[in-house]
């Protein structure tokens, strides 16, 4: 059970570590409902596998259906020590490792599984209220996961240089060229 807190309280390390084992242990369970419950109603969430900024837990719900239909075994652990925010907002953030094998379809954008595994590393930036996460944005390389997952050529490979040389085209066909 969440521990309330008011918007002005400032996060201790002790509670901080007990709330990241939960979100944690919310992410790796794939119950909607276990994660939704440590975020409040009106959660603002910005993830950067995700095209819009979601509002609410109907939005954050859509999210996690597709990441767990594209990855079933998807898993995450913090790695290192969280940092406590000193700003106005009770905050922390804390950088994670995630893995997982993407055997499911991937919506949006509609991508196919490939089966291949993932590993990736992240940040997750978290703002509190009343002892659950009410502003939340994680980032992490899309580039390397596209990579990993087989939607994106291999960095250096001649796909990636023919896709660079095309985008250049395409650039001096528009009429924008180098600075």
């Amino acid at each position: 059970m969440i521990t309330g807190r008011p918007t002005a309280a400032p996060v201790d390390v002790a509670w901080l570590r007990d709330f990241i084992a939960r979100w944690e242990g919310g992410w790796n369970s794939h119950d909607p409902e276990r994660l939704l419950g440590l975020m409040t109603e009106d959660i603002e969430y910005e993830d950067s596998a995700w095209p819009v900024v979601m509002h609410g837990h109907a939005d954050v719900r859509r999210f996690l259906s597709s990441a767990w239909t594209a990855m079933p075994d998807l898993r995450f652990e913090m790695v290192g020590d969280p940092f406590i925010g000193t700003g106005s907002a009770p905050s922390a953030s804390f950088y994670w490792r995630g893995t997982g094998r993407f055997t499911g379809p991937l919506s949006p954008p509609g991508f196919a599984p490939t089966g291949r595994p993932l590993e990736f590393y992240g940040a997750d930036f978290h703002e509190y209220r009343d002892g659950k996460v009410a502003r939340l944005k994680i980032v992490f390389d899309n580039m390397d996961v596209g990579r990993q997952l087989g939607l994106l050529p291999a960095e250096g490979s001649r796909a990636d240089r023919a896709g660079a040389a095309a985008q250049r085209v395409a650039m001096k066909l528009h009429g924008l060229r180098r600075p």
